[in-house]
């Protein structure tokens, strides 16, 4: 990683402060200087590129790829161009944005063909592009099956329900028709005891006494008694007669 300082520009002095402090791996002090520099002129090549290499070792990768691309169309058609597509391609490579990396690999050695690193790295972003989409079709395999499983486990628990839910339906039925068996049953004990009490009846020629009132029966009571009385009565008159005829007969 290059750092430019061949800009005769105002920013110079603040730019040279910054790359004291990136060499000291000052990486915040640094980032300070380039940002006065870029505020002193906000054009500056220098100070946006070596804020983008700021941001890389600091492993801000956003901001880096924001100031790599600030610069990129300028400086890609100076000599420094290989370089900042080389750290631009870097810094995808560590988001693992491949397809983007690789991009800017291929850009670098337009600029430089026989940049030995940048091959490496265009290479190993080329091979962890392949396992990525390798990985990514694995996974949409993995799904679909585990979606057909979940179908197939969703039809089969549906099936269930419906058997058992029909299954409680017969049995419903079952018990339904069950109970009016039971019914029926019932009735008809109850239908031949009626008939079995009827025919009874009719055989010992019997009828349920008839209920009477209190006064009835109280009218009841004194009937028997006066007859009682009654009765009496002529009993005594009756045995006074023996009596006299008795002794009637023993005066001879």
């Amino acid at each position: 990683m290059t750092v430019l300082t061949a800009f005769a520009q105002a920013d110079r002095s603040q730019v040279r402060r910054g790359n004291r402090d990136f060499r000291k791996e000052k990486y915040q002090e640094a980032e300070i200087n380039y940002k006065k520099a870029l505020v002193t002129d906000s054009l500056s090549n220098a100070a946006g590129y070596n804020l983008g290499n700021t941001f890389f070792r600091m492993e801000n990768f956003t901001e880096a790829d924001k100031y790599y691309s600030s610069v990129a169309d300028s400086l890609g058609k100076e000599k420094h161009g290989s370089d900042i597509y080389h750290n631009m391609g870097n810094s995808l490579l560590s988001q693992k944005k491949y397809a983007e990396a690789i991009e800017a690999f291929k850009n670098s050695l337009r600029r430089n063909p026989d940049d030995m690193e940048t091959k490496s790295n265009l290479a190993y972003a080329q091979k962890m592009l392949q396992d990525q989409q390798q990985n990514q079709d694995q996974n949409q395999d993995q799904n679909q099956d585990q979606n057909q499983n979940q179908d197939q486990n969703q039809d089969q628990d549906q099936n269930r329900d419906r058997n058992k839910d029909q299954n409680q339906n017969d049995n419903k039925d079952q018990d339904k028709d069950q109970d009016k068996d039971k019914n029926q049953d019932q009735n008809n004990k109850d239908q031949n005891k009626d008939n079995n009490d009827d025919k009874q009846d009719r055989r010992d020629g019997q009828t349920p006494p008839p209920k009477i009132t209190p006064q009835a029966a109280q009218q009841m009571l004194q009937a028997i008694q006066e007859k009682e009385k009654e009765t009496q009565e002529k009993v005594k008159k009756e045995k006074a007669l023996l009596l006299k005829s008795k002794q009637k007969e023993k005066n001879w």
